[in-house]
């Protein structure tokens, strides 16, 4: 259909480049000119386009500036939206009116970054990437295949962008990319007059997580190379900010945890170039990002379910569908789990907290497998895999449970629940940005979903020289066995003849069974997935010497090019730290002699490569999404040099299982196929590709899915996080926290005041009253007998006026303020938690409503509107509450708890017996609640629950009612 469309309407991307051809012109004219001049002379210039923009907007961004700090510090909601709709239309002022400039002078500043990189880097950007720095600049996604130089390609929009003086950011998948896109292009900036940082994940090591390109600075590390530390604050304020997706997601959630305004990272969200786009923003999108914290669980239930699950057989005890990946227990199974439990029936009320751990102990036993979705450190810890690049995803573990079935399954230590504490998608985080582009090898079979989610077009950029790298088709056997020993005979023949051999694979346990065959069939190879992640770009870079094997997941490697030969300067490098030279304080000519015998190395091996046909690109097995096939197809024949690929596929195949293979199979049993002869058939080949649009279409759905439902909590998210940024800005916040306690002390008033006046309950009134603002030790309630509601309100308040200003008069003003602030915020981030886990509750069932025909979304929606109400009451109560009680006290050491069998209530007398409470059960502590949405959130035990709710009165109340 796409094609049909082409034929008659033709090629959009080629129409769209046809436009731009005009300015490559431009830009190539004012060569000469910038050939003139002097290095000096580009940061002068730099400092006059910038401020030739922003007197263009000046007076636009003194606006903008007035009304965020009016916003800042309005605490009504309906002020809040106005001021709101009325920065977003000066913003959208702002940003035509820059785009108009930045069009004007966009030739100058291309051609002034083409000088430079010549000069700094060796390399001038040919007129095809050019192009794909203008669709970058037009808010686009550029499809440049492998080895067209993108990293360089976003030097042009970057630096036009950063002429705002709002910052850019380039967004990459890895910390690697990040960190070598700033030291590789850093000299580039450099010379521009241009200031550019990068952000590293903080897992590791927090004091290396944030850096600035310093040409001037020595690292004690040499893969630190002129790379400065810096606070995280300072890398956001650079013109040019390099990291990863992951932590510019976190940073935003941390920015919005922060107990003071100051500890703030980032800036405004304006410019955004995604590399790899169709990885992150697609790949990726289907897993929110999650700032956690750990609760109190049970490990003893995981391990117990994961001994018994271990003992269930598949197809008796449970069946699992591959289509929908999904694991189903039948009643045989049920029956047994029941019979190991000592228990009638699984499913009844007092057994119901039970079910979670039997579902997670099932998906961790039938669905999750060691070396594929995950790996066991030598450690001890789970370390989840990603399924799209095959590394390691330090720091994340699966939510609700999985990840402790999975601890349980392997034997480890089982670990502590998660309670979710922030969260966003990656759609919804970089559709916060003003202006936002992408660029990868493989995006236009996913460009509906661009323009849909992101409003993002796909402009195909042709490549600097015509592609010939020969794909050949696949070649389809019965049985994975027999896949194997054709693919692994074809590795051993094509590195004989001295061809570079680069062998993907999806799972690392077949990247590890295949290295032990080449092992006993002794060919030299090099073995890149999870495990040796950290090697990942030294082993792709050197995957094009001759007769190398390389065996990768298919993504790995991915932004950076294998070159015919292999790559000189990390050949260098290696020669030199055999050698036990320090490669930062390597004498200058002994690396320029090295250099220059690796060059000449990889010019000889270059030409055998090349005689040899290129670079071969061997698939295992065909992925579920077709751009992902075409991204290691593409590792061959970059800028014009031969190559060639093949895909082995058998019936066997993931893929391939969920969609016919099966059937194909038992035809081929009955017609007698010997398995080591391939299937060569157009309906195979077919099924395959209409396999992968079907499995395509299908995460598409998904991912839709997901933002449907997290738009719902992102228009919640934004209140709550403008709550916060209010409370943390605003200098006093006395009359914010006195409306709050009128307006508790008004409901409350109203709630015992109504009907009949003989009907009010004034004694219950002075009971709730007293609690919150403490009255006088003679005022009464037969005080309030005879007067109106509003008399009683305003009797309540003066007394409340009085106590509050005793309480600021004791504390001071300024520590007053701390106590406003600190109760504000404990506030809204407890009942934001609890609010969230509720949400993640309420999605999980609401997929049932469909069986009353009743659309989900829209009962999603209903129920969280009517929650977030109560949240905001929730919020408003507590601090109310809490204004006039807290107790301000120096910390006090916390005693080391050892369990014990039981320990004493401190109030009652009574012994407590240790019991093992569900998240789900009830609250020990009586207030009606659950246990995971009550005390639980306080890290209390349940027997700690137990004795608040024997302090408090509510389990005696409770039991009298019963």
């Amino acid at each position: 259909m796409l094609q049909l469309l082409k034929k008659l309407f033709g090629d959009p991307s080629a129409r769209e480049i046809a436009k731009l051809q005009g300015l490559v012109e431009s830009i190539n004219a004012l060569e000469p000119e910038m050939q003139a001049m002097a290095d000096e002379d580009f940061p002068a210039m730099t400092a006059r386009l910038r401020q030739q923009v922003q007197e263009v907007t000046a007076g636009l961004t003194e606006q903008i500036r007035a009304l965020q700090a009016q916003l800042d510090r309005e605490a009504d909601d309906d002020e809040r939206r106005h001021l709101r709709q009325q920065i977003a239309d000066l913003r959208d002022q702002q940003d035509e009116s820059e785009r108009g400039v930045l069009d004007e002078i966009l030739p100058q500043a291309f051609a002034a970054v083409r000088e430079c990189s010549l000069r700094r880097l060796g390399l001038r950007p040919f007129d095809e990437q050019l192009i794909g720095g203008m669709v970058l600049h037009r808010n686009a996604i550029a499809e440049m295949k492998t080895g067209e130089g993108k990293t360089l390609v976003a030097t042009l929009p970057l630096y036009l962008a950063a002429l705002t003086g709002r910052g850019a950011h380039l967004v990459t998948p890895n910390d690697y990319l990040s960190k070598y896109g700033v030291q590789w292009m850093g000299p580039l900036y450099d010379l521009l007059g241009l200031q550019v940082a990068v952000i590293q994940s903080q897992g590791q090591d927090p004091s290396l997580s944030s850096f600035v390109y310093d040409p001037a600075y020595a690292a004690a590390d040499d893969r630190y190379h002129h790379l400065r530390p810096c606070a995280r604050a300072e890398a956001y304020l650079a013109d040019i900010t390099y990291g990863t997706n992951h932590e510019f997601g976190f940073d935003y959630l941390r920015d919005n945890m922060v107990q003071d305004i100051g500890q703030c990272v980032q800036r405004e969200l304006y410019y955004a170039i995604v590399d790899e786009v169709d990885n992150i923003l697609i790949d990726e999108a289907r897993t929110p990002l999650i700032i956690s914290g750990e609760a109190q669980e049970s490990a003893d239930s995981y391990r117990v379910f994961a001994e018994i699950v271990a003992r269930l057989s598949e197809g008796d005890d449970y069946t699992v569908d591959e289509k929908r990946t999904t694991v189903t227990i039948t009643d045989q199974g049920i029956g047994r789990v029941e019979r190991a439990l000592g228990i009638d029936n699984l499913y009844d009320e007092a057994n119901f907290h039970l079910t979670p751990y039997l579902e997670n102990a099932l998906k961790a036993q039938a669905l999750f497998a060691r070396d594929r979705d995950y790996v066991v450190s030598d450690s001890g810890e789970v370390i989840i895999v990603d399924g799209f690049t095959g590394r390691l995803m330090y720091g994340r573990r699966y939510s609700e449970g999985l990840h402790q079935a999975i601890e349980a399954k392997e034997g480890v230590r089982v670990q502590r629940e998660s309670l979710t504490l922030a969260t966003i998608t990656f759609q919804n985080y970089f559709r916060m940005y003003r202006r936002l582009a992408g660029m990868t090898g493989t995006a236009e079979t996913e460009a509906e979903e661009f323009r849909t989610i992101y409003d993002l077009d796909v402009v195909v950029v042709p490549t600097h020289r015509p592609i010939i790298r020969v794909d050949r088709p696949d070649v389809v056997y019965k049985s994975a066995e027999a896949k194997y020993r054709a693919a692994l005979q074809e590795i051993q023949e094509r590195h004989s003849a001295g061809q570079p051999v680069l062998v993907g694979t999806l799972a690392i346990e077949t990247s590890e069974m295949l290295s032990a065959r080449m092992r006993r069939m002794g060919i030299p190879h090099q073995v890149l997935n999870a495990k040796q992640h950290e090697r990942e770009a030294q082993v792709i870079a050197q995957a094009g010497q001759p007769g190398a094997v390389t065996i990768a997941t298919n993504m790995a490697g991915r932004g950076v090019d294998i070159l015919l030969g292999g790559n000189p300067e990390g050949l260098a490098r290696d020669r030199l730290r055999r050698q036990g030279i320090d490669l930062e304080s390597v004498d200058p000519d002994v690396w320029k002699t090295t250099l220059i015998e690796a060059e000449a190395q990889c010019r000889a091996d270059r030409e055998k490569v090349l005689q040899a046909g290129g670079l071969h690109v061997l698939g295992t097995e065909r992925y579920e999404a077709r751009r992902i096939d075409n991204q290691l197809r593409g590792r061959a024949g970059r800028q014009g040099d031969p190559g060639s690929s093949r895909f082995y596929v058998s019936l066997e195949d993931d893929l391939m299982m969920r969609f016919g293979g099966p059937a194909v199979a038992r035809l081929m049993d009955r017609l007698g196929a010997d398995e080591d002869i391939p299937i060569e058939h157009d309906m195979v080949t077919k099924a395959i590709s209409n396999a992968q649009v079907r499995v395509e279409g299908h995460n598409f759905d998904m991912r839709k899915h997901l933002l449907e439902y997290d738009d719902v909590v992102n228009q919640q998210r934004q209140v709550i996080y403008d709550q916060r940024r209010l409370i943390l800005t605003e200098v006093n916040l006395r009359s914010v926290a006195w409306d709050i306690l009128t307006e508790a002390l008004e409901g409350w008033t109203e709630q015992f005041t109504q009907g009949y006046e003989e009907d009010w309950q004034l004694e219950e009134l002075h009971q709730q009253v007293d609690r919150l603002v403490h009255l006088p030790s003679g005022h009464h309630a037969q005080d309030w007998e005879g007067r109106s509601r509003d008399q009683i309100i305003a009797d309540i308040c003066a007394h409340a006026q009085v106590t509050y200003d005793a309480r600021e008069n004791e504390l001071g003003a300024e520590l007053m303020r701390q106590v406003e602030r600190m109760i504000m915020l404990r506030a809204i981030d407890r009942h934001w938690v609890t609010h969230l886990t509720n949400l993640d509750e309420l999605r999980e069932g609401i997929g049932l409503r469909a069986v009353g025909q009743r659309n989900p979304l829209v009962e999603y929606k209903r129920e969280a509107f009517d929650a977030f109400g109560d949240l905001l009451d929730a919020i408003k109560s507590e601090v109310a509450t809490m204004l006039l009680n807290v107790r301000l006290a120096m910390p006090q050491p916390r005693p080391a708890v050892r369990a014990q069998p039981a320990r004493a209530g401190a109030d009652s007398g009574e012994t407590i017996h240790r019991a093992k409470i569900g998240r789900n059960a009830p609250c020990p502590c009586g207030s009606g609640k659950k246990y995971k949405q009550c005390c639980l959130l306080e890290n209390l035990t349940p027997e700690e629950a137990l004795a608040k709710g024997i302090k408090e009165g509510r389990v005696q109340r409770q039991a009298a009612r019963r």
